[in-house]
């Protein structure tokens, strides 16, 4: 053990400590004193001793910025634990264009209620829900360095914004069956995409996935249990398959399919399966012949959901076949459901033979 004092080349003077520990290590700790010779001996001499008593002290933990933390986010969170590539996409479009550009150089732990009303600010062009998915990866990624023990606890309390529900754009029934007779005239393969968007309320990526072992023709039911994005194939969304019966026209519309024997899947062009591309380029041909707005593929979804609650529906049938995760999701389309109002109107009916005001009046 040794405490020992040089003079330092830009002035003062340098200890240099070596020590055996309390654990039995050895320790070497070198340090610049601006103090005189004997002034940096008895400093080293103090700091030997608390070496001694105390060990090699605590360093205290380096708490990453938010840029530097975001790699290791999508790879060890969203990555490994195996989320839909379609989920990890978005969470790296998130932190690239939002977060990273707003919050990169700030330290986890550094993160105030003003940083977040700052990005709230910044996103204002953008729709709330929008806003409120970049505020929930940004929630998420402060969680997940509070469990890994990259920072001690939550530096501020993330607040999404009130989003109002929005009302989804839909065909109404005569809409659609003008896209569906537009569809036959074309082709067969444009008339299944349209019926299984509109009548079995197929994602896009789940129509690109379905495969002939998924159809049974002769039960007239559909097995939903894959999708594909951008090439990567998964479990649907929600992460679980259902299966949905099949509408006399849309199980007659598949059987008119050819059956590639190069391919599994149902929907193909020139032995090839339809991409998400693809899809959307035959849905607009359609709309325009029939005169609607191009929407896209999902519309076809709402369609699909909004037609059962016109129909009366039960909330419950529409989650299951749709495969909503949640209800509050299959609740935004029965507002249109015929039984939601006539049921209450049906309780004032139910009263009408209820004694009048006057009559109360009068027993009183």
């Amino acid at each position: 053990m040794s405490v020992k004092v040089r003079p330092y080349r830009n002035g003062g003077f340098e200890v240099d400590i070596r020590c055996l520990l309390p654990t039995g290590e050895w320790h070497r700790e070198r340090k610049v004193q601006r103090l005189s010779r004997s002034a940096a001996q008895r400093w080293g001499e103090q700091r030997e001793r608390d070496l001694l008593v105390n060990g090699r002290p605590v360093q205290p933990k380096e708490v990453p910025t938010v840029q530097e933390f975001a790699p290791r986010f999508i790879a060890e969170h969203a990555v490994a634990n195996r989320q839909k590539a379609s989920t990890i996409s978005a969470k790296q479009v998130i932190l690239d264009r939002h977060l990273v550009p707003a919050l990169g150089a700030v330290r986890l732990d550094a993160i105030t209620s003003e940083h977040v009303q700052s990005l709230k600010g910044r996103l204002a062009h953008l729709q709330p829900k929008t806003v409120n998915n970049v505020l929930a990866v940004l929630g998420k990624m402060l969680k997940t360095a509070v469990e890994w023990n990259v920072i001690a606890e939550l530096p501020c309390r993330v607040r999404l914004l009130k989003a109002p529900a929005q009302e989804q754009a839909f065909y109404d029934f005569g809409e659609f069956e003008r896209l569906v007779e537009e569809a036959r005239r074309r082709s067969p393969l444009l008339l299944a995409v349209v019926l299984l968007g509109g009548e079995a309320g197929l994602r896009s990526g789940e129509m690109q996935a379905l495969e002939w072992q998924d159809v049974n023709l002769q039960r007239k039911l559909l097995c939903v249990q894959r999708a594909v994005w951008r090439g990567h194939e998964s479990a649907p969304k929600g992460g679980r398959l259902r299966y949905v019966p099949m509408t006399s026209r849309l199980a007659a519309a598949l059987q008119a399919l050819p059956k590639l024997g190069g391919s599994a899947r149902v929907l193909t062009k020139r032995g090839r399966p339809l991409t998400e591309r693809m899809l959307g380029r035959m849905l607009h041909t359609v709309e325009r012949r029939a005169g609607l707005e191009k929407v896209g593929v999902h519309i076809l979804r709402h369609t699909f959901c909004s037609h059962l609650a016109m129909r009366g529906a039960a909330p419950a049938a529409i989650q299951a076949l749709a495969g909503h995760q949640s209800l509050a999701t299959t609740q935004g389309y029965m507002h249109l459901s015929p039984a939601s109002g006539a049921s209450a109107i049906a309780l004032l009916e139910a009263g009408s033979g209820a004694p009048r005001g006057g009559d109360m009046l009068e027993t009183a």
